[in-house]
């Protein structure tokens, strides 16, 4: 009798830790080795199982794989479910561990990836790959996308591909990705957060001009100074609240599982529902608001020369649906001697917290974890759903895992030691493979 198939179960890990040992770290400027090796493995995995991959290259090296898996209903639009192979660059010297090793200890896969999201990667290549030996389809056609460059804004990635190949998505309508979908610890309950909307991303340069002179001049119209009042400015701003609708159905769900009060005008039950989401209120605390913070400076080249020039960069998040309000007071925050640049800058997004693709991914945890709680959340970062928003695609997040209540796991995300429960992907596999039946 000829052995059984190897299961999504049996091979998750496997197929995790070989992604994690690829190093494919993007420092956002060109360099690194880029993603060709683990795209041409992903492209392997895929063929060996009857699953034609498309792979090809926006630039040496910049390389990602798509394929379309036929579902049950070819008339009902196509859902992308997809990840990206890069990662952010990680210094060996602070981690306990090979960051590119994947090393198993203490029940988990350790190494750069393994939250983010080498770990959502391998539940998707798994599952697919059961459902493929298995002669099994999806209930609608499902394509399977691996990007480059997520890390540095999908530039060479999703958003290339996306200009370029918007083919490859015909039909599509809904998208499922990373950052949601994972556990946490509310008093007690388990709560799984999917992730419905994302704030959007203005990375912006601050320039100013003066007078350039000798250092031992009086300057009133110094470049660093007028640079350094306007990001101290920016940088003290205190935002206001703005609860947008993904976060008020949140906190509404946050206040009934705890008992706690909800006044949408007293910032303190506000804040005391978030802090009841322990290590995910780091995520969501930072949705109640725009946000701006300074990274970078620069200026001059002599101690005692005044630059003509001054320079910084800043990290802005803006909210759904409040573009206009974060511009304008973004320029009145830089002063009229400053300019404010673009580097780069990407949409916030709002998909529906209700619908048959929500309804079925709630339905799908709490079939395989029938005592928990399922809400939505918005994301303070971004992800590959805004490249894909482009062709009017609704993204969500869902890496659905079952987590120990005492792991930081959002504190994990571009940190040190990231690992994750080698039982959590086996879990989200199950979860998964449901979804993908019944979506």
């Amino acid at each position: 009798m000829a052995a059984p198939h190897p299961t999504a179960a049996d091979e998750v890990l496997g197929i995790c830790r070989d992604l994690i040992r690829f190093d494919t770290s993007n420092y956002g400027d060109g360099s690194g080795p880029g993603e060709r090796a683990a795209a041409e493995h992903v492209a392997g995995l895929l063929d060996e199982v009857g699953i034609t991959p498309e792979v090809f290259e926006s630039a040496p090296g910049r390389t990602s794989v798509v394929a379309r898996i036929a579902g049950e209903d070819p008339s009902r639009p196509a859902l992308v479910l997809h990840g990206h192979t890069d990662v952010v660059p990680a210094r060996a010297e602070e981690w306990t561990v090979d960051p590119f090793a994947a090393e198993v200890a203490d029940g988990m896969v350790w190494g750069r990836g393994a939250v983010d999201m080498k770990d959502m990667d391998a539940m998707i290549l798994s599952v697919v790959r059961q459902m493929a030996r298995e002669g099994r389809r999806p209930a609608r056609d499902v394509v399977v996308a691996m990007f480059a460059d997520e890390e540095a804004g999908g530039v060479w990635g999703s958003r290339w591909t996306v200009e370029h190949r918007p083919e490859l998505f015909e039909g599509a309508t809904e998208a499922v990705s990373e950052v949601g979908g994972y556990s946490v610890d509310v008093q007690g309950r388990r709560l799984y957060l999917v992730q419905t909307a994302e704030k959007g991303i203005a990375w912006l340069r601050l320039l100013a001009e003066g007078r350039a002179g000798h250092g031992s001049q009086v300057a009133p119209d110094n470049a660093v100074t007028h640079l350094a009042e306007a990001v101290a400015r920016i940088g003290r701003y205190a935002w206001p609240l703005h609860l947008t609708p993904t976060v008020r159905t949140l906190l509404e769900g946050v206040a009934d599982l705890t008992g706690l009060p909800f006044d949408p005008e007293d910032p303190t039950t506000i804040d005391a529902l978030v802090a009841a989401l322990g290590p995910a209120a780091r995520f969501v605390g930072a949705t109640l608001r725009h946000t701006t913070n300074p990274t970078q400076l620069g200026a001059g080249y002599k101690a005692n020369v005044i630059p003509r020039t001054a320079e910084a960069t800043v990290d802005a998040r803006f909210l759904p649906g409040l573009e206009d309000d974060f511009d304008r007071t973004m320029k009145d925050l830089a002063g009229d001697h400053v300019q404010v640049e673009e580097i780069n800058r990407d949409v916030a997004l709002e998909a529906p917290v209700t619908g048959d693709l929500m309804d079925a991914m709630v339905d799908a945890l709490l079939a395989e974890d029938p005592d928990a709680a399922v809400l939505p959340y918005t994301l303070s970062a971004g992800t590959d759903n805004k490249a894909l928003s482009r062709l009017g695609i609704a993204g969500y997040g869902f890496v659905p895992l079952l987590l120990p209540p005492e792991l930081d796991f959002p504190g994990m995300f571009h940190g040190v030691d990231e690992r994750v429960p080698v039982d959590s992907l086996v879990f989200g596999t199950r979860v998964l493979d449901r979804l993908l039946r019944t979506c």
